[in-house]
């Protein structure tokens, strides 16, 4: 037979104190006068029963879930890209430590109808966080003019918002430039999602600055989108291989792209990076160990996620932030499959913290 579940009668009873008293202790309502040694009371006879409070009834009281929300742009990232799982693992640790719990939404747009007020205005939520924002996102920027918690992981044209994010722009000018420094003219770019324009900014843009500023002309035929999995990676590749003057260099918006795009190569018979030399972006777990080690830049996504679910925690509690927007520094890691490598590794590093 299961055990009756434990109530805040119990709790009370066994601390000899009123329900009323249970709930300003365990719910940490200010000013409830209630004296030290009652409340330590209250918490050691909550712990020898095993007490977990009602969820329902604890926002009751705070006027607060406990709970934060995190959107990613698409479902299959929590499947395909390793940055939002590293991303994932930093928010849940900060929650872990603050006492929250985590809610994880997709906002797959075209899949299907989805409005980010749909966890505010159901209450489940106290704040939020979006992970690689869409400028595109006509919802996004509603939730925006709110003043909901908000925190983005990631860039954004709107810079009222509190964000977490890196240099992308410098990062992919960086490993540009270092294949145009050891001779490489003919460079194609891979996007880990659609390339809506050829003005687009962030990691493109730091493509294109690269090239313009080698004095080497932009070449829209070796640019091609992805959509962060490793199989659009190999798809894309293989296109640019069947190009009249296919690339001896290819960049890649993120290493999932990458790991694609190297199948790709070494599949139609030719060898990485004896052929075709190829570089990445974010720096995974397992960039360093495929053949050939993947040169990358290396990215902090524990970082940033913990630093969002700081800010968005201290935005719930009604604090003024420091700062609005932090970056982050990236490091450009230079391996194997560029071509150029020295013993142990080598790194150019953006290295210091931005604040604004």
């Amino acid at each position: 037979m299961s055990r009756n579940r434990v109530t805040s009668s119990d709790v009370a009873a066994r601390a000899g104190v009123s329900r009323t008293t249970v709930s300003f202790v365990l719910n940490n309502v200010l000013n409830n006068k209630v004296g030290a040694a009652t409340r330590e009371r209250v918490i050691r006879a909550a712990e020898d029963l095993g007490y977990v409070p009602d969820a329902a009834a604890r926002s009751l009281v705070s006027g607060k879930t406990g709970s934060i929300g995190l959107v990613v742009s698409y479902s299959s990232h929590i499947l395909i890209d390793a940055f939002v799982s590293q991303a994932l693992h930093g928010l849940i640790q900060v929650c872990e430590e603050t006492g929250h719990r985590l809610l994880v939404e997709t906002a797959d747009i075209g899949r299907r109808p989805y409005d980010y007020d749909q966890l505010v205005s159901a209450r489940q939520i106290d704040g939020l966080v979006v992970l690689n924002p869409d400028p595109h996102d006509e919802r996004l920027v509603d939730l925006m003019k709110t003043d909901f918690p908000l925190v983005l992981l990631g860039g954004h044209p709107n810079r009222k918002v509190a964000s977490v994010s890196m240099d992308s722009g410098w990062g992919m000018e960086a490993v540009t430039t270092h294949l145009l420094d050891h001779g490489h003219r003919r460079i194609g770019f891979i996007h880990y999602r659609e390339i809506k324009s050829m003005d687009e900014g962030g990691r493109f843009a730091g493509y294109r600055r690269a090239l313009a500023q080698a004095g080497v002309t932009f070449d829209p035929a070796i640019v091609r989108s992805g959509n962060y999995s490793a199989e659009s990676g190999f798809a894309a590749m293989m296109s640019l291989l069947g190009e009249d003057e296919p690339p001896t260099a290819v960049v890649n918006g993120n290493d999932t792209i990458a790991i694609g795009a190297n199948s790709a190569i070494w599949q139609s018979g030719r060898r990485v990076p004896d052929d075709i030399a190829v570089v990445g972006f974010d720096d995974i777990p397992i960039a360093r160990y495929i053949t050939p080690a993947l040169t990358s830049v290396q990215v902090p996504a524990l970082a940033m996620a913990r630093k969002c679910g700081e800010m968005v925690i201290d935005l719930i509690k009604g604090n003024d932030l420091d700062t609005r927007h932090v970056q982050l520094p990236i490091h450009l890691v230079v391996r194997d499959s560029c071509g150029v490598h020295t013993p142990g590794g080598s790194s150019i590093t953006a290295d210091s913290m931005f604040h604004e």
